[in-house]
């Protein structure tokens, strides 16, 4: 019997903000129904100091039990209600991500949102993979908040998100949600700005309409601040015939500047 759960995977580097990230996406699977399969892939290159092949063999081995116990004490942490389950894997891992993402077909791809860093102009190098490779819903976790069923989320929708395919995901999210909601928007000659919106398929929401120009990615994230915005959920579909499109450009700023959690559609 095929189970209704979405299947939420998590790639964590196991780093200082996992133990947010993790906690995040177990709360996400409380609210929308969800199991959790954690991956942690890592280079030898990066951990093996000597050319040596035992030594090596030794220190990916420390290497896995650290990380082994890192995540089991995270898990311990969490509802036992919840299934979470882990694998720990040493190889490329773009090649490794992919593999298991084509083995385990996820319903959401849980991301740590990488800090940014001026002097590296190539970026988050896993996130631009994923969201190429990976059509379907991508949840890019705040490092230094996490998602809490247990009170009202303050939430955010981007892009035309509620005229978006995920009517049930979007469904099970309002029963957590406080009103109004906020929706955002981009647009090159928007007829109206800041206003109540009540002809759209969320109820109950006050919209926010930004100048297309090179400030609007500014002025979206100031306002997602004002509006303490917890979770802004985005219509990451780019088509050139859409009248509010979503350059690719502008989702790498909103994922950049934006420090909350966002969740992008397929």
């Amino acid at each position: 019997m095929k189970s209704n759960k979405y299947k939420l995977l998590v790639l964590s580097d196991l780093k200082d903000s996992s133990d947010n990230i993790i906690k995040t996406t177990a709360n996400l699977a409380k609210m929308i129904g969800g199991d959790i399969d954690l991956l942690h892939v890592r280079k030898p290159v990066d951990i093996v100091e000597s050319d040596n092949q035992l030594s090596s063999m030794r220190t990916i081995n420390r290497d896995y039990i650290a990380s082994k116990d890192h995540i089991e004490s995270i898990i311990k942490s969490i509802d036992k209600a919840l299934n979470i389950k882990y694998s720990l894997i040493y190889g490329n891992v773009k090649q490794e991500i992919k593999e298991h993402i084509h083995n385990t077909n996820p319903d959401i791809i849980v991301l740590g949102k990488k800090r940014f860093n001026a002097l590296k102009l190539t970026g988050d190098r896993i996130t631009k993979f994923v969201l190429k490779k990976y059509k379907g819903i991508v949840l890019i976790a705040s490092n230094d908040s996490v998602l809490e069923p247990s009170k009202n989320l303050s939430l955010g929708v981007f892009n035309d998100f509620e005229h978006s395919t995920n009517e049930n995901l979007a469904k099970s999210l309002m029963a957590y949600t406080q009103k109004p909601i906020k929706s955002f928007k981009i647009q090159k000659n928007p007829e109206v700005t800041n206003q109540d919106k009540s002809d759209t398929a969320l109820n109950d929401t006050v919209e926010y309409i930004f100048q297309s120009n090179d400030n609007a990615i500014d002025s979206l994230s100031n306002y997602v601040l004002k509006n303490n915005i917890d979770l802004l959920c985005i219509n990451r579909e780019i088509e050139a015939s859409k009248k509010n499109k979503l350059s690719s450009s502008n989702l790498t700023n909103i994922i950049r500047k934006l420090n909350v959690s966002l969740l992008l559609t397929d």
